[in-house]
């Protein structure tokens, strides 16, 4: 039994999406295609990589809520200076990268709260994209377009790269002897520490990972919209966080899959298209959207409860 209840945990992210996906097929037969699926998941990628950089975090037992924020910031960087001056693009975000490690830097040296450092830092991002980026427009550079919107053969490319971004990260961070430190420091910090490891070089190391895939998130988003707005990206923020949750993490104890954040990312991306073959009122679909997430969260938390017992 002990066994059946921990592949139910480990199943729930990958059932969610299968019935999701299932009852959009019975809904509109018609998705059921090449067409369909790009459209309904032509977001999920860049909704994808937030949440693995949300899972970076949660592994040391931090909350981000600055990521939709940065990934704004970046897509504005990525619409104008990038397109325009690359050098001074790629430089920019570089800083964004070195900015989120120091972050991790600040918060471990000074113990202070990641809510309150990130929460506070979202504000930053999002000023500095509204600097950069008053108005909605830009332009996404050429080459970002062109891969962004390659055309696969048999599978859509949001569903092959979401599918590579799972398996690369699961074998980085599940499967490596540092993935096992990185996650031991969010376990067991103390033991970490009396290992010899350095816990201040891990919590920027994760920061630093974190702003990567924000990075790339940014850049993906851009490349699938060919434009930008200060505001493009600010759901992130929530959406990484329930994603990762979804999929399996949980707020303490290092206790992350990527897979399963993946599978939440991508089954978040399919609820809107859901909620619109259902022809819910836009006004009501995010209401609704929350109501699913919640039932979904409700059947991890049986699931958990069984396990509990179980041990």
């Amino acid at each position: 039994m002990e066994f059946n209840s921990r592949t139910l945990r480990s199943a729930v992210p990958a059932l969610s999406f299968a019935v999701l996906l299932a009852a959009i097929f019975v809904i509109q037969p018609r998705a059921m295609s090449y067409v369909g699926l790009n459209l309904m998941l032509n977001l999920a990628l860049p909704i994808a990589f937030a949440t693995i950089a949300q899972l970076f975090i949660l592994t040391v037992n931090d909350l981000d809520l600055s990521i939709g924020g940065f990934v704004s910031l970046v897509a504005c960087i990525a619409a104008t200076w990038l397109n325009d001056t690359p050098v001074l693009g790629i430089a920019a975000l570089l800083a964004c990268i070195a900015i989120y490690a120091g972050l991790g830097a600040l918060i471990h040296l000074r113990n202070l709260p990641s809510i309150v450092v990130t929460l506070g830092m979202s504000f930053v991002w999002l000023g500095c994209a509204v600097l950069i980026l008053p108005s909605p427009g830009g332009h996404a550079p050429d080459w970002l377009t062109a891969i962004v919107k390659f055309k696969m053969p048999y599978v859509p490319l949001a569903i092959v790269g979401a599918a590579l971004l799972a398996v690369i990260v699961h074998f980085g961070l599940m499967r490596s002897a540092a993935g096992v430190v990185l996650r031991g420091a969010g376990g067991n910090a103390q033991a970490v520490g009396r290992a010899g490891w350095s816990l201040l070089r891990v919590k920027v190391t994760m920061y630093a990972l974190a702003g990567c895939f924000g990075v790339l998130s940014g850049l993906v988003l851009v490349g699938t919209t060919s434009s930008a707005d200060a505001n493009i990206a600010l759901r992130y923020t929530l959406f990484s966080i329930a994603g990762a949750i979804l999929g399996g993490a949980e707020f303490t104890g290092g206790r992350v899959s990527p897979i399963g954040a993946v599978l939440g990312a991508l089954t978040l991306a399919l609820v809107g298209s859901l909620l619109s073959f259902m022809r819910i009122s836009p006004d009501w679909q995010i209401g609704a959207q929350g109501v699913m997430l919640i039932a979904v969260l409700a059947l991890r938390s049986f699931v958990n409860q069984l396990e509990a017992r179980e041990a």
